[in-house]
């Protein structure tokens, strides 16, 4: 009798992501995760009930991996300015959440953390509606740096910050 495997979410859910951005929504199948994870899509159905259940549970916890990595960025950071903050996030690629726009509660989740980031940028930057503006300019070029950053090879985050202060 063959012996049944076990892998933890976190593993199968890394192979989706790995998927999603590498193929996007259509790369994500039961046959596809269950011959990158070695397990059998009836296993995986079992466990997510259905495909949309289970790009939406590894989505689910790439927001609370990379709210927890802010959180802890954060906290670490409160005596370095705008550019340090943004450094200890690290790169966030916009077009692995932009899918998740779709979603209510997912939306809803990027809209919190991109506030609690403008917020803490906004802290660093001084007090007033002046430095909720800085931090939200600041914040839109990071992720468009991010999404841009082949296509501008000469921009630098630093430089935007220097003129938003």
């Amino acid at each position: 009798m063959p012996r049944t495997r076990t892998i933890p979410d976190e593993q199968v859910f890394a192979v989706i992501q790995r998927l999603l951005a590498k193929g996007g929504d259509k790369a994500v199948t039961f046959g596809a995760v269950a011959k990158a994870t070695g397990l059998s899509p009836p296993t995986l159905v079992q466990r997510y009930t259905s495909r949309d259940g289970m790009v939406r549970a590894a989505r689910l916890a790439a927001w609370e991996a990379l709210e927890h990595r802010t959180a802890v960025a954060i906290a670490g950071t409160a005596d370095k300015g705008p550019q340090g903050l943004l450094k200890a996030i690290g790169p966030v690629d916009p077009c692995t959440f932009a899918a998740d726009l779709r979603d209510p509660d997912l939306a809803g989740r990027a809209q919190g953390w991109r506030t609690g980031v403008e917020t803490a940028l906004a802290l660093r930057l001084g007090q007033g509606p002046k430095a909720r503006e800085s931090a939200a300019l600041l914040f839109a070029a990071w992720q468009g740096q991010a999404l841009w950053a082949a296509e501008e090879p000469g921009f630098r985050l630093k430089d935007a910050v220097k003129r938003l202060v």
